[in-house]
């Protein structure tokens, strides 16, 4: 029978197998954090290897991703579909084995971690929403919603700010589901840590309000106690500080970080072999170091006594019951399509002249009567962005509800919204100022790299915000977010196209959205029934002129101008239509057939968005032209700034005419 080092050791193995395979890689992590692996997926974890998306597991978050030979490792000797052969191939194109990992890749992969200390991030997402669903489903006798969100993260999570932002809002809900393992091994890439991280890391997150404590990372009985501490304290997370050698096992490189980002080299990989004990070929794992880990037999069962736990709440929860399948299977309520498209056709024949952060408003009110799955939040800009509303109660402190004040925490925010949408069972919404998506842009990039339902709101979208200046006015930032790849962004110029933009957002299954809003009014704009298509394909024909030299494309508030200026031009006798484009993500979806109807041949283009004009060419062509701005703004009234800027009927007729 395999001892507890045996199978702490075949993780060292495989990690520093595959890695010098690859040549490339980081066993030091997986190699220090072996005994604390061991503990967790063996005796506390609950899991079923032959359904990675069970309800009820227990989700497990590395957030020091850079080590994934660990958790590529713990699937493979637990029973996932995670293939000697995948380990192999690690790092290798089209492997499940990614460098980092990578969420739908392998299986059991619960995000994808590699920008540090969004993991950790993540995993407070994850355990909120676990806390949420409890809440909303959970019944007298019939907990159905009751696992843990364990996370291991490193020194360089610790250091990223995102990690701050996040781990302190842990504390201040009382995420007691959550537990993090701290691999306090003291090194980084450029070594040891001590002349760049002096943090006192206990005392921090005894600050932010989590259960702490300390432990030898390489004693697993000490280890297993410190979890089931951990699991009695049920009002705070807890972070158990675990001391652990980099790389242990290797006799010249562990404690160093020579073992952190590279191979450990052929030579030192065969004495750690013989340190060790390890007396087998690369990528070889004895049968009773297999039975050892196998997991199969015990997730099936933990699936099973669950299975049977819903049953029995089902018969006395019917209603419940079936939304809670329909909510983590991710689909809208059967009523949703008559409820959304009532609803834009209200927004629609109300016609109004207001912002487009209004008429956001207006849709999450009319939309969270629809959607009980709707979790709402704002990076302490909720009376700017607008995005509560009568039907959401505030999470307080320790309370749930269904809508958060994530304070100036933007990064923090669209993190933890990543892991909540992970989580399954609810569509999260985040707002703050347009400009501030610069503080939170990777964690919206791994909303789409993730193919991830989650929604921001983005208000102020440009100089037409005022008084507050260059630092508030988003110039280039609009652009920025449409090169991510699969996200949509959406800026709508009227309210009925800000309605249908929600409704796409929410509709969405693989991806994204930015909803990018003004803080002025726009037109009151009334559509025909027919444009709805349109706008729910990203673009579409405003106005039609037979014979058209010019065409007008507007976004955002520059609608409105592109259709005064069309007005004046027709009226001057140069045939001119309009054309609005809320999403160039959609529309370049769109089919060739579609597209050149609507930016038909023959007519001279001319674009208006108050935003960078480079971004425009590829839609005008080298002989049409654009009204942008490509410089930073400035401080003054909206109106005042719109005029100085160029964004004038004036501007826009004779610019037309300049193109012709």
């Amino acid at each position: 029978m395999a001892t507890r080092t045996d199978l702490c050791n075949a993780i060292r193995a495989l990690s520093m197998d595959a890695v010098q395979k690859a040549n490339s890689g980081h066993p030091g992590a997986p190699m220090g954090m072996a005994e604390i692996a061991e503990v967790l997926w063996n005796h506390h974890l609950s899991h079923n290897p032959k359904n990675p998306k069970w309800a009820n597991r227990d989700r497990f978050i590395l957030s020091n991703g850079h080590g994934s030979m660990l958790i590529y490792s713990l699937l493979h000797l637990t029973g996932y579909d995670v293939t000697m052969d995948d380990i192999r191939s690690f790092r290798q194109l089209h492997s499940k084995c990614a460098g980092h990992p990578e969420y739908n890749y392998a299986p059991g992969v619960e995000t994808t971690t590699g920008p540090l200390g969004q993991g950790i991030s993540n995993a407070v997402g994850f355990a909120m929403a676990e806390k949420l669903m409890a809440s909303q489903f959970n019944k007298p006798g019939h907990n159905i919603v009751d696992h843990y969100t364990y996370c291991f993260l490193g020194d360089g999570c610790m250091m990223e700010g995102v990690s701050h932002e996040s781990c302190a809002l842990a504390g201040t809900w009382g995420l007691g589901k959550l537990i993090a393992f701290w691999d306090d091994n003291g090194i980084s890439i450029d070594g040891h840590i001590e002349g760049w991280y002096t943090d006192d890391t206990p005392g921090r997150f005894k600050a932010y309000g989590w259960h702490v404590q300390s432990v030898d990372g390489h004693d697993s009985a000490a280890i297993d106690a410190a979890v089931k501490a951990a699991q009695k304290v049920t009002d705070k997370p807890s972070l158990i500080c675990c001391k652990t050698i980099i790389g242990k096992g290797s006799p010249n490189k562990a404690g160093s970080h020579d073992c952190h980002g590279a191979a450990l080299g052929e030579a030192e990989v065969a004495v750690t072999r013989a340190a060790i004990g390890w007396n087998y070929p690369p990528f070889e794992i004895p049968a009773d170091i297999y039975a050892g880990w196998d997991a199969k037999a015990k997730g099936a069962k933990a699936e099973s006594d669950w299975n049977a736990k819903f049953d029995a709440y089902a018969k006395a929860f019917p209603a419940e019951a079936k939304e809670f399948k329909r909510r983590m299977a991710g689909d809208l309520p059967g009523h949703w399509k008559a409820a959304a498209d009532a609803f834009i056709a209200a927004t629609n024949e109300k016609a109004e002249g207001i912002s487009t952060r209004k008429a956001s408003q207006n849709a999450i009110t009319a939309l969270a009567i629809v959607l009980p799955e709707f979790l709402g939040g704002s990076a302490d800009l909720t009376g700017s962005n607008l995005t509560s509303c009568p039907s959401f109660t505030h999470v307080s402190g320790k309370a749930p509800g269904n809508y958060i004040s994530y304070g100036v925490r933007e990064f923090g925010m669209a993190a933890i919204m990543n892991g909540v949408a992970l989580h399954g069972g609810i569509l999260p919404f985040g707002g703050t100022f347009h400009q501030f998506t610069d503080y939170m842009r990777n964690g919206m990039r791994m909303s789409a790299l993730m193919k991830q339902r989650v929604i921001y709101v983005l208000t102020h979208d440009s100089i037409g915000q005022g008084e507050d200046g260059p630092t508030h006015q988003p110039i280039e930032t609009t652009s920025g977010l449409r090169y991510i790849p699969r996200m949509d962004v959406w800026r709508p110029g009227s309210a009925t196209e800000t309605a249908v933009a929600w409704v796409a957002a929410v509709e969405r299954r693989d991806g994204p959205a930015s909803l990018v809003l003004s803080r002025q009014n726009v037109a009151a704009l009334k559509h025909d029934a027919k444009d709805f298509a349109g706008m729910r394909r990203g673009g579409y024909v405003l106005s039609e002129v037979a014979g058209a030299q010019i065409t007008l494309i507007g976004t955002g508030s520059e609608l409105e101008l592109a259709v005064k200026a069309a007005a004046e031009l027709n009226a001057n006798g140069v045939k001119t239509r309009v054309v609005s484009i809320p999403s160039t993500n959609v529309f370049d979806r769109q089919d060739k057939a579609y597209k050149d109807s609507v930016l038909t041949k023959g007519s001279k283009r001319v674009a208006i968005e108050c935003g960078v004009t480079d971004f425009w060419r590829k839609y005008v062509g080298l002989d049409g032209a654009v009204v942008g701005i490509d410089t930073f703004g400035e401080s003054a009234p909206g109106g005042v700034l719109m005029k100085h800027f160029g964004f004038t009927v004036e501007n826009v007729v004779a610019t037309a005419k300049s193109a012709l």
